[in-house]
């Protein structure tokens, strides 16, 4: 069940030539390969392209239409491997996944793919996931295009070349025998606008073609001395023929080629920023019409070396916009601009930020300070000291206080456990654990257990890479009073670490804990459903346990803990697993539903239940403020969000009470972990009945009779002790 459905929006995949597209930009990149003839389309989630992955999935009649197969791949290295097909057959082929960690997973496949080359269009659409909203290190794609020379497309972030350059990314594919790499930046991937709609294209050479008519060309295979012969194609053969396609069609833009003697060269992803930056400074307007020069590199690599000299021809300085570091392109550029003799003076990381995304603020600074360098824009005026005559008998007003930053008067928001999180009682019982056997070294690893490195629970040392919980943890296998705890979640053991966590622990006699947590779903990137996931998949295979495939690889120690929410049971169990005796690996898995996905799927369902007027049960908790000692432990042993504190309605009591938020969505941990840790019982359950029966109502009215003549005997009691 992914985080969005796409149902309504895929229909717009149906629209024919001369139509207007209007959506989203991932619906856009699936109507260009519609477009395109693609012949297949792999991938693998991950921000900032979970979402094209939902829209594939959910188009799946219409790829079918097509004639185009569909994969949720196990891996990016998987994906990445699936353009094997355009090596030898005329067929067109896109993969996509997030980088650069995804790129990072598949570069042994794209090493191989970008050394022999391929004869159909080969598309590599990764999601930069870089800047405010990255999940990730901030690196880029851009190291490895120029490691494998794969040519690397970063299109401006607007609907129209965003099509333009899946479309051209394919023929510049064929065109130099070379796969091509597409990078959609975070915003660009969700912007929203329009284009004219092309027909869907049926690929003339299709996948049964291939299987019927099987061709091989040894000197497509990276072996020596093959793998000689192909470093020097790249450099003779592909680059040429790759330059000339980019010239010729075009790719790369000069807006207001000679409107003056400075310029400005920036990569097609940050052209949307730059100009909004021109517009505060009064030196564009709001349709992209702009007072200084424009080279726009929807190429960023390679860089073309005529249209360089071309623009930086009479002028006197240049500023690059390359957002992140290393500064790539600006080198690149200064050793062109060098070696061509140009007086050009060469402007970039020295006005604007090393590092870090280029914001608009950013931007803004950096070219008003290119602009008045070069006299291009008055510098703005410094505001004079004001003096105001006060009259003696007029009171002096309290000096104005300075703005603070707002890093320092906004509280930082952290990313942490939704509330009734299955994960989150994990840590709990890890931290009641730690509390009789002492902290132990736990390798963690990435997915929405992560959060748990943070406070309340501040359990984590290492973090490698997504599903290398296991192999985080390698090192440490030695003899010792403890042993070490890995982590890894369920879309990681599928992705990476059956292979490099579970069964290189019994290759190499590891004798430590591996906790998987099973959450039903790949949740970190959606929801997407996985091999373990219990919904019932009518395009994918779904219900095999992690437990058997663990065991299959030869562990012998496994559990498997069937509600994390029993923190007394997970505590006990991690308990047995830190301290048997039995040698060998460890695995507990620790299984309960993504409580976000139970919500939407549920919710929904409760809703109609409750038009159509059937009786529905909702179970809150609540917090008894007369018992509750104002201890808190309940709050740092749990973290839920709808733990919050109030004032204690007791006047001889100064400590705030622990309170539940209308938030709460019933998992029982606060209740579960107040027991488990032995805190004050303060905690209730209550039960919220919609449409209630006549038994509930008249249950109702007993409940309240007696709990009233009982209040009011303890009123007259109070008012006799108060005599």
């Amino acid at each position: 069940m992914a985080e969005r459905s796409f149902v309504e929006e895929v229909k717009k995949l149906r629209l024919s030539g001369g139509e207007v597209f209007r959506g989203e930009g991932i619906l856009a990149v699936t109507k260009a390969l519609l477009e395109s003839g693609v012949s297949y389309v792999a991938g693998y989630q991950g921000a900032p392209i979970s979402h094209l992955m939902d829209v594939l999935a959910d188009a799946q009649d219409i790829l079918a239409e097509q004639g185009i197969r569909f994969e949720n791949s196990a891996s990016e290295a998987t994906a990445a491997a699936t353009l094997a097909a355009s090596v030898n057959y005329p067929l067109r082929g896109a993969v996509t996944f997030k980088a650069t960690v995804g790129t990072n997973v598949a570069s042994d496949a794209l090493a191989n793919l970008a050394s022999g080359g391929v004869t159909g269009g080969a598309l590599i659409i990764v999601g930069e996931d870089y800047g405010e909203g990255s999940s990730i290190m901030q690196e880029r794609s851009h190291a490895f295009a120029m490691k494998s020379q794969i040519w690397l497309l970063d299109p401006r972030p607007n609907l129209p070349s965003i099509v333009d350059a899946v479309k051209q990314g394919f023929d510049l594919s064929e065109a130099s025998n070379t796969p091509v790499m597409l990078q959609l930046r975070i915003r660009a991937c969700h912007v929203h606008g329009h284009f004219v709609a092309g027909d869907n294209k049926r690929a003339k050479f299709t996948l049964k073609d291939a299987l019927e008519n099987p061709q091989r060309d040894v000197g497509r295979i990276v072996l020596p001395p093959a793998s000689f012969v192909h470093e020097q194609e790249k450099v003779k053969n592909r680059w040429p023929a790759a330059v000339r396609f980019i010239e010729e069609r075009k790719l790369n833009e000069f807006f207001s080629e000679d409107a003056d003697d400075i310029g400005i060269i920036v990569q097609g992803g940050s052209y949307n920023t730059l100009v909004r930056a021109l517009e505060r400074m009064g030196l564009a307007d709001v349709y992209g019409n702009t007072q200084v020069p424009l080279y726009v590199m929807n190429v960023a690599y390679p860089v073309i070396e005529s249209e360089v000299i071309r623009f930086c021809e009479g002028k006197r300085a240049v500023l690059v916009v390359e957002e992140g570091q290393p500064n790539f392109v600006e080198q690149n550029l200064a050793t062109i601009l060098r070696q061509a003799g140009s007086s050009t003076v060469l402007h970039g990381k020295d006005m604007l930020p090393v590092a870090g995304e280029y914001t608009a603020a950013e931007l803004l600074k950096g070219a008003r300070s290119f602009c008045e360098r070069y006299e291009r824009l008055a510098p703005l005026p410094v505001p004079a000291p004001v003096r105001k005559v006060i009259p003696l008998t007029e009171v002096a007003a309290e000096p104005a206080q300075p703005v603070a930053p707002l890093g320092e008067v906004v509280h930082a928001r952290p990313p942490g456990f939704c509330t009734g999180c299955p994960e989150r009682p994990i840590f709990s019982a890890m931290k009641l654990v730690e509390r009789e056997l002492g902290p132990h070294h736990v390798s963690a690893d990435i997915g929405c257990h992560l959060f748990s490195i943070l406070p309340p629970f501040n359990i984590g040392n290492t973090t490698m890479g997504y599903g290398l919980g296991g192999a985080g943890a390698a090192a440490l296998n030695a003899p010792a009073g403890k042993r070490a705890i890995s982590m890894m979640g369920d879309g990681g053991f599928w992705h990476n670490g059956l292979t490099s966590g579970v069964a290189n622990a019994v290759f190499n006699k590891s004798d430590n804990l591996t906790i998987v947590v099973d959450n039903n779903y790949t949740s970190a990137t959606g929801g997407q459903d996985i091999l373990s996931s219990n919904a019932v998949n009518k395009t994918r295979s779904t219900g095999h346990e992690i437990e058997s495939a663990v065991r299959g690889v030869g562990v012998k120690w496994v559990k498997t803990m069937r509600r994390t929410y029993d923190i007394a049971g997970m505590r006990d169990a991690l308990k047995e697993a830190l301290t048997t005796k039995e040698k060998g690996p460890k695995v507990l898995i620790a299984q309960s539903e993504c409580m976000l996905n139970k919500q939407r799927r549920e919710k929904p369902l409760v809703r109609k239940a409750i038009a159509d007027g059937k009786r529905m049960v909702r179970e809150k908790f609540g917090v008894d403020s007369d018992t509750c000692t104002g201890d808190h432990s309940c709050i740092r042993l749990s973290g839920c969000p709808s733990l919050s504190i109030k004032p204690n309605p007791d006047p001889l009591r100064t400590d705030p009470v622990a309170a539940v938020l209308d938030s709460c969505v019933g998992c029982g941990v606060c209740g579960e972990v107040s027991h488990a840790a032995v805190l004050c019982p303060s905690f209730y359950k209550a039960q919220i009945v919609s449409n209630p029966s006549r038994w509930d109502q008249l249950r109702e009215r007993m409940r309240a009779a007696v709990i009233g003549w009982m209040q009011r005997g303890e009123a007259r009691r109070r008012e006799a002790y108060a005599f």
